[in-house]
């Protein structure tokens, strides 16, 4: 480490796997050129593997169960179809950024999920792509969001990209990067910062949207002359952006290049409400309703029912407990009978060609070290996450080759990557081998030579420490 004041840029590249970034570093010199220099190696991805909450697993050093993170959505207790969307404020431990703040680092933390409203830090701090199209707080302090706006050329949070109008979203989705971008070296340019941490939420767009068209291989591939390139511009226009901000940075500070999950082709979707129903499990009080109904608006029997689901690229599977439901139909003795019952019976399903969807259903307390919040009864994924769950109602069949919430070619997978480079160790790059995310926060922190808090369930990862801060804890 350069010095004796450790320093850290955080680049988080979401849903991007070793198999993207092999595919493309054609066209990002910058980037490769970097890889060649860092420490790299595929970064495994939490339970879930989905945006929130992985990036505050990399960050906080602690599993989603003690954060009390499952997912976009979460139940609320006692709740049939009441939903809530988690907030910055959700997690139930620090984030990195917190913790150096803390600690009197100046930090810069621009949109790493959950960031809505922007945490108090001691420094910077822009919210993510959850942010409201209407919101005026986006950033911390205050004072700052016109400067910004002004800087970035308007609002970089997020794109609607689930949309049929591809050729609309490709223009907004590098449009977006270059204004999020455009802020990053605004911002950078500000102070001299300790941690510098930006979030591009573009990636994960680009998969969803323009997966079928870049990648021969999925099953409902596209040779379209004009969509078929779009992977190609973003990933090039990408590496300029960050080369142009890395310049702006010098060549003397440590970059950290980091995603919260891998990417896959989407084989399709397993309609977890539609199973439900029959096998008894979910009951409606009339005929089923028209296809893609959410189950929210559909008049389900809750005295007849005993279990439903929410989709989204995993099942969660809530169970209608006596004294915990208004209409509760399971004794909470009975959980575990129902537990493993379900199991069996999912494990016997078989996707349209008759091979086995492969099913892997587990309690939250199975995989988390402690579980906070609200999180759902059993958690399943289909097929090594390759299939959705669907949670709406009325297809009439079990499983749909598209979303059922909007165009979609892509899902997450469990391996994303890493890669550090740091100037104090020139030379070649090296192969770190395969680290866990959760390792990612503790590694930082002792890199800032902190004393690592007694909650972290994550370690240091050897590969990726440096130097030691000559004033631990300061």
């Amino acid at each position: 480490m350069t010095g004796t004041r450790p320093r850290l840029v955080i680049i988080g590249l979401d849903s991007v796997s070793p198999e993207i970034l092999s595919r493309f570093r054609p066209v990002m010199p910058r980037l490769s050129a970097l890889l060649d220099r860092s420490v790299r190696g595929t970064l495994q991805s939490c339970d879930p593997p989905i945006t929130v909450p992985a990036w505050a697993v990399m960050f906080s050093g602690v599993d989603p169960g003690s954060l009390g993170l499952y997912g976009f959505r979460h139940r609320r207790p006692g709740r049939y179809t009441d939903y809530y969307i988690p907030t910055s404020g959700t997690p139930q431990r620090p984030l990195l950024w917190e913790m150096l703040s803390r600690l009197g680092r100046k930090v810069v933390v621009m949109g790493m999920p959950p960031a809505y409203p922007p945490p108090a830090v001691n420094g910077i701090a822009v919210s993510d792509f959850l942010t409201p199209d209407d919101a005026t707080d986006f950033v911390r302090p205050p004072t700052l969001g016109a400067e910004l706006l002004r800087a970035s050329g308007g609002p970089f949070f997020d794109i609607s990209f689930r949309v049929d109008d591809r050729p609309q979203v490709a223009a907004e989705l590098l449009e977006m990067t270059k204004r999020r971008w455009r802020a990053a070296r605004y911002l950078w340019s500000r102070d001299d910062w300790d941690l510098f941490a930006i979030h591009d939420i573009g990636p994960d767009r680009l998969h969803h949207a323009f997966w079928k068209y870049f990648d021969a291989a999925h099953p409902r591939h596209v040779d379209d002359p004009v969509l078929s390139r779009v992977a190609g511009d973003f990933y090039g226009l990408l590496d300029r952006e960050i080369g142009a901000f890395l310049d702006g940075v010098g060549p003397d500070v440590p970059v950290l290049v980091v995603s919260d999950h891998g990417s896959q082709a989407m084989e399709g979707c397993f309609c977890i409400n539609e199973w439900l129903i029959d096998r008894g499990y979910l009951a409606l009080r009339g005929p089923r309703p028209a296809a893609g109904t959410a189950i929210e608006a559909a008049d389900v029997d809750w005295d007849r029912t005993r279990v439903w689901g929410a989709g989204g690229y995993y099942a969660r599977l809530f169970f209608n407990v006596r004294g915990r439901e208004p209409h509760g139909t399971v004794e909470p003795a009975e959980i575990p009978a129902l537990t493993a019952e379900l199991r069996r019976y999912l494990d016997a399903v078989r996707r349209p060609d008759g091979t086995p969807l492969g099913a892997r259903v587990f309690a939250p307390a199975e995989v988390y070290r402690e579980v906070v919040g609200d999180p759902p009864d059993l958690m399943a994924y289909f097929g090594e996450v390759r299939w959705r769950s669907a949670g709406t109602i009325g297809h009439g069949r079990w499983f749909l080759e598209e979303n059922d919430t909007g165009p979609d070619d892509a899902v997450h997978s469990f391996d994303g990557i890493y890669a550090l480079f740091d100037p104090a160790r020139p030379g070649g790059g090296a192969d770190g081998g395969r680290q866990k995310i959760i390792d990612i926060g503790p590694t930082v922190l002792q890199r800032f030579g902190v004393t690592l808090p007694y909650h972290l369930e994550g370690q240091p990862i050897p590969a990726l420490v440096g130097e030691p801060d000559p004033a631990p804890g300061r």
